[in-house]
Formats: structure tokens, sequence, C-alpha cells
């Protein structure tokens, strides 16, 4: 008979208290996994932590947001800044595409990290976009004619 899975939610703080507590006074891993109710995965995911911290290292979980979010080296931003900056003409695929040729046909950045490494820079256009999407473009407002009755 297959044994039946049970989903255990985030633990909190007292709980992992609770779960060591008991562990330490009775040294039984199980009896203290079904008082504290969390699974032994949980034990065996904050024992190491408890063995090095003691009950202060169980109050917070580790977060698992970046903590440094990935950024193109500032070498590979100056590169495409200056690109543009000598080619106007030149659009994001193409310096993408230039990068790329440059690094043996190796990707460097996508597409759009040189779109926004461009816009960080004040050297992309807003209202192209605005432009292509069918919304007001700049200049091209001309007053109807007046309709004759």
């Amino acid at each position: 008979m297959d044994k039946k899975r049970t989903y255990f939610p985030p633990t909190t703080a007292q709980q992992r208290r609770l779960l060591f507590k008991i562990w330490e006074e009775t040294g039984d891993r199980k009896e203290a996994c079904r008082r504290a109710h969390v699974s032994e995965g949980t034990f065996y995911k904050w024992k190491p932590r408890f063995d090095l911290g003691g009950y202060a290292a169980l109050e917070e979980p580790n977060s698992h947001a970046p903590h440094a979010p990935k950024r193109v080296a500032p070498e590979v931003e100056e590169k495409v800044v200056q690109m543009r900056q000598t080619s106007s003409e030149w659009g994001k695929q193409r310096i993408t595409d230039e990068l790329a040729k440059a690094n043996n046909w190796v990707p460097v950045v996508s597409v759009n990290t040189v779109r926004r490494i461009l816009q960080d820079a004040g050297l992309w256009p807003e209202a192209e976009s605005e432009a292509k999407k069918g919304g007001p473009k700049t200049g091209s407002a001309q007053p109807k004619p007046p309709a004759n009755p």
C-alpha cells in the first residue's frame, strides 16, 4: 500500500523552536516532528542551521528573493551606449548583433537588455513605441475640415 503524502505548510518560528526543544528532550526525531506538526524533511532542513546557530537561527527562514539581480557588466553597458552614440541609426537588434559578431557570434546581451540600457541612458525614444501602437503621433494632429450641411 502506498503512503499518502501529506502537505505541510511553511513552518513558523514557534513550530521550529518546539521541534528542536522536543528533539533535545526526547532524542526522538519522529516524535518531535509529529508533535510540532512538521515533516521530517523540515527537520533535516533546519538541523544544520540549528547546529550552527542554536535557537536564534530558527527565527527567520532564508529569503528566496535574489539579493543581487542579474545585471550586465558595466563594460558591456558602456559598449552599447557607445555604439548607439556613434551610429544613431542602429536599433536594439543591430547593436545586439554587432556585439555578438565581435564575440565570435556568441550572444552577449538580449535585444530587450539593449533596449533597457539605452532607456536608462536616455538614448531610446519613448514616443516611437506609442506611434507603433497607433497612439498620437507628434506633429501629425491636424484639425478636421468643417462638415458641410
